[in-house]
């Protein structure tokens, strides 16, 4: 067995001696255990979770869908990009869900602003899907729809070739369709981005680079 068990593990004794969990010599990738745990994967605002080493490629349709909580009004849920122009980005700036499109020709972004400042981030779970058809792009937060008209409807494809980033990005990686270098501080759950008729959930535990993400259990309250 090579990986880690996604546990908690406490009052461990050898030789009738109690281990101290409080100072350990050295630690790596292990948090605190919660009373209360709900599904998903925690991301403790420091991070990012990195998917698909070989490069996500957008293209001219995709539909992402993704549950978030969080208390924090700033935060990066997804981006995707290439080494140009092209990419789409998903984030939450001052409490409000912002969808950004690049097809190469000029970037676009559809608005979700809820309406009490931080109903988005009140430590509740809500439904998010984006959705991008060529040059149209849409946002639907709790069933609730926003569209926005695009220009540039010549240009249809977002040719992508780097890694999905989840919750932020590495320092030294481009986006080009976000806005904010906040990484996520909350949880996220059922990650799925649909191509036609092809459905993909993403196991972060399966992420090939995983900082300051905890993919086996959220708190059961924002601690």
């Amino acid at each position: 067995v090579t990986q880690s068990i996604p546990a908690c593990i406490g009052s461990m004794t050898i030789n009738s001696k109690q281990l101290d969990n409080e100072s350990p010599v050295s630690i790596f990738a292990v948090n605190k255990c919660y009373a209360t745990v709900q599904d998903g994967t925690f991301f403790d605002g420091s991070g990012f979770a990195a998917l698909v080493r070989e490069g996500y490629k957008v293209r001219s349709d995709v539909n992402i869908t993704l549950e978030f909580r969080t208390t924090v009004v700033h935060g990066i849920l997804l981006g995707v990009s290439s080494a140009k122009v092209d990419a789409i980005g998903l984030e939450i700036v001052n409490g409000k869900v912002l969808f950004h499109v690049n097809n190469g020709a000029g970037r676009i972004t559809a608005t979700y602003e809820p309406r009490g400042a931080n109903s988005l981030c009140d430590g509740k779970w809500h439904k998010l899907q984006a959705n991008k058809s060529k040059h149209r792009i849409s946002l639907v937060i709790d069933g609730n729809l926003v569209q926005t008209d695009n220009p540039y409807i010549q240009s249809t494809s977002a040719d992508t070739n780097n890694p999905i980033y989840v919750g932020g990005y590495p320092a030294d990686v481009k986006q080009n369709c976000l806005t904010s270098k906040s990484s996520f501080h909350g949880c996220l759950r059922n990650l799925v981005l649909t191509k036609g008729q092809q459905a993909e959930l993403f196991d972060f535990s399966r992420a090939f680079d995983l900082r300051g993400v905890f993919p086996h259990s959220c708190p059961g309250a924002e601690h």
